[in-house]
């Protein structure tokens, strides 16, 4: 599994300095596992030892784990966290999504509102939608001027390098959608009733500007994929494959920064003694 989880990282990633070339990548491709019904038994295993994985992460109480999800709508960020992180404890988790800043946030730099959502020692927070959106959205939409988000591409790899110094290992996903995928997905909210909340109109206005999101995609990935917190490109049309990639990549990641529950300094033999002795 170790060396697969590596294999899977290295085909991935978005190594640090070349292109993330995103129509290059397949978003139907399932590198290193083909069946759903292996994947699904897979992933079962994995979110059991991501389970304890962030019992020691909690227990050890040095480091911690910034998780960043971004992707097109419909390409999965909820149901990745459903599946793959519903399992850790709210105790030491917590999810957050940026959206469109408040007048507080727009009156501070724009790095002001993350300092807030960053995991504290022993903790895992995940980001569904981030301070990308800053280099997405507000670039697709004009928002702001060029000369403003282009600035932001250093000042997230920055902010990145700082949260790694200060012990919080940075794992950035971005799931990869294809058109046709998504078109299906947004149907799919139409046709079924628990799904018809999801659906904005506005969802449509963004899907017209595809073309735009995927330049604008291409280059964040490209300009802030470092050696520090590089970005893994995963396959998002096969929600079991998706899922799969990301549970794989996530014990991967705690596996690699091994958290470990610390050793007892108290008295073991005397609290034990006082313990039988009130029976």
């Amino acid at each position: 599994m170790k060396d697969v989880a590596r294999r899977l990282a290295d085909r991935l990633v978005v190594a640090p300095g070349e292109r993330a070339r995103l129509s290059r990548r397949d978003p139907r491709a399932t590198p290193f596992l083909d069946d759903k019904s292996r994947a699904e038994a897979a992933i079962d295993a994995l979110v059991q030892r991501l389970d304890d994985w962030q019992l020691r992460l909690h227990a050890e109480a040095r480091q911690s784990l910034l998780v960043v999800i971004q992707g097109m709508d419909a390409s999965g960020k909820d149901g990745v966290i459903r599946r793959v992180m519903g399992g850790f404890d709210p105790a030491g988790c917590h999810v957050h999504s940026f959206k469109a800043p408040t007048a507080l946030e727009l009156a501070h730099d724009p790095l002001w509102r993350l300092h807030a959502r960053t995991p504290a020692a022993g903790e895992v927070a995940i980001w569904n939608r981030s301070h990308y959106e800053d280099v997405l959205i507000v670039r697709v939409r004009d928002l702001v001027p060029r000369a403003v988000w282009s600035r932001r591409y250093r000042h997230f790899v920055e902010f990145e390098r700082l949260l790694v110094e200060s012990g919080t290992r940075v794992l950035k996903l971005c799931l990869h959608l294809s058109r046709e995928e998504q078109r299906e997905r947004l149907l799919a909210r139409l046709e079924e009733p628990d799904k018809r909340w999801k659906f904005r109109e506005g969802d449509l206005d963004e899907r017209a500007r595809w073309d735009d999101y995927q330049t604008a995609y291409e280059d964040a990935l490209t300009r802030t994929s470092s050696e520090h917190a590089p970005w893994y490109v995963i396959p998002a049309d096969r929600k079991w494959y998706r899922d799969w990639a990301v549970a794989t990549l996530l014990v991967h990641t705690l596996a690699e920064m091994r958290p470990r529950i610390p050793e007892p300094v108290l008295d073991l033999a005397r609290l034990e003694r006082r313990l039988r002795r009130e029976r």
